[in-house]
């Protein structure tokens, strides 16, 4: 197929594709979807071999959102049944942390619900940050708090932060259709924060919502503008009891065009499969790690994921490895010359090393959401809700359980 061809010249060159090519991946036929992949497989395999980072989300404070965001079960008026607890100790956090990183993980993602942080937030942040580094050499650690307001961004550097999460989350256009208590520019803000910060930026997407292919499209381009060094792709968890629990828009093919797509807009940039891959992926999990070079391992914020040995599994099944403590997630040209986590090199979709917590589909103004389990139940034909998938989390932080790593 000439659009896949080249699409892949493209990828190798870190050349942006043109819209009508992206929109013409996410058009492709069932029959050609073998080639999507392998074609997008091409691209991910020259930028990142076949490593897959491992990260692991550590919810400091869960629900109790002011925000509005009709994704999330942790917004303003939801009736969602989750876990609701204040924020975590910072060596409370530091153990739940742990268990992720003894599965193999080797970034943690520090998320709380919220608009934004308050200053003494930034401070409890910031000391949780100096108890997972003081007891784990060489790990990453990536914020997710919410909107930043002056001058907190610095301050998390200057902690020890590696990364920030803010997701776009949807298209300008339709943004307001799903949250009114803050703005798209509001997020593009705090990306650009963190970036002249010089921390690593992280922001990504929601599929599923209802959003047509030129949303998608609109949204990826506009984060490969905005030159995060990591691009979670998150799809809805409609989970009972939030403004979108009825929206069950998602087959697996579909998912995996979607990554093709970010794959090939954002080619050098870390591809995140995000909260929701249980869901919505399902069987077709392994053929996503053609795409993407990086998951979250576990649990998610609000919802269970896939046990941790399932994770592991699934990738050395696959043939794939996951990615050492002591190697480099970003290729070479985006590396910084005094080395680091990441660097901001300007090129392709993304520049400073990659994996925030955004891979979630959203908690509050700035944190993920979603996940789900393995089910069990009966198979169900693709356009069928799989409600049976959704499981809220009962383990791990806020609770006296352990967690799922």
């Amino acid at each position: 197929m000439d659009l896949l061809n080249t699409l892949v010249d493209k990828g190798l060159r870190r050349e942006l594709p043109t819209r009508g090519e992206a929109l013409a991946v996410l058009a492709t036929s069932d029959d050609d979807l073998l080639d999507v992949v392998a074609a997008a497989g091409k691209v991910r395999r020259h930028w990142f071999g076949r490593r897959v980072k491992l990260n692991y989300l550590v919810n400091l404070k869960s629900g109790l959102c002011p925000e509005d965001c009709s994704y999330c079960s942790q917004r303003l008026g939801s009736k969602a049944d989750i876990l609701k607890y204040t924020w975590l100790k910072p060596d409370e956090a530091s153990e739940a942390a742990a268990a992720g990183l003894a599965g193999g993980a080797k970034r943690v993602c520090l998320v709380a619900s919220g608009r934004g942080p308050t200053d003494r937030d930034v401070d409890r942040v910031s000391q949780t940050i100096k108890a997972i580094k003081d007891q784990n050499e060489g790990v990453e650690v990536c914020a997710c708090l919410g909107l930043l307001s002056d001058g907190q961004a610095e301050r998390l550097r200057a902690a020890g932060a590696d990364a920030y999460n803010h997701n776009l989350n949807t298209s300008e256009s339709t943004y307001g259709d799903i949250t009114t208590t803050h703005t798209y520019a509001d997020r593009v803000d705090t990306v650009r924060k963190a970036h002249a910060a010089g921390l690593s930026a992280c922001s990504g997407l929601i599929a599923g919502m209802g959003e047509t292919d030129e949303d998608l499209v609109d949204v990826v381009f506009s984060l490969r503008a905005l030159d995060p060094d990591s691009v979670p792709v998150n799809f809805l968890i409609p989970f009972e009891g939030t403004p979108l629990a009825k929206e069950w828009n998602l087959t697996p093919q579909r998912c995996l065009r979607i990554l093709a797509m970010v794959r090939f807009v954002c080619p050098d940039a870390e591809v995140r499969i995000a909260g929701g891959r249980e869901v919505h992926l399902r069987s077709m999990q392994p053929l996503a790690l053609h795409l993407a070079n990086s998951i979250f391992l576990g649990d998610y914020l609000t919802s269970e994921g896939q046990a941790g040995k399932a994770d592991l599994e699934m990738i050395a099944d696959a043939g794939f490895e996951v990615e050492g403590a002591d190697e480099v997630t970003l290729p070479e040209h985006r590396v910084a010359a005094a080395g680091g986590c990441g660097s901001h090199e300007a090129a392709g979709c993304a520049s400073h090393e990659g994996a925030g917590c955004g891979s979630h589909a959203g908690a509050g103004c700035g944190a993920h959401e979603d996940g789900g389990v393995c089910g069990t139940a009966a198979v169900a034909t693709a356009a069928e809700p799989r409600t049976d998938l959704v499981a809220v989390r009962r383990r791990g932080a806020g609770t006296d359980l352990a967690p799922n790593a």
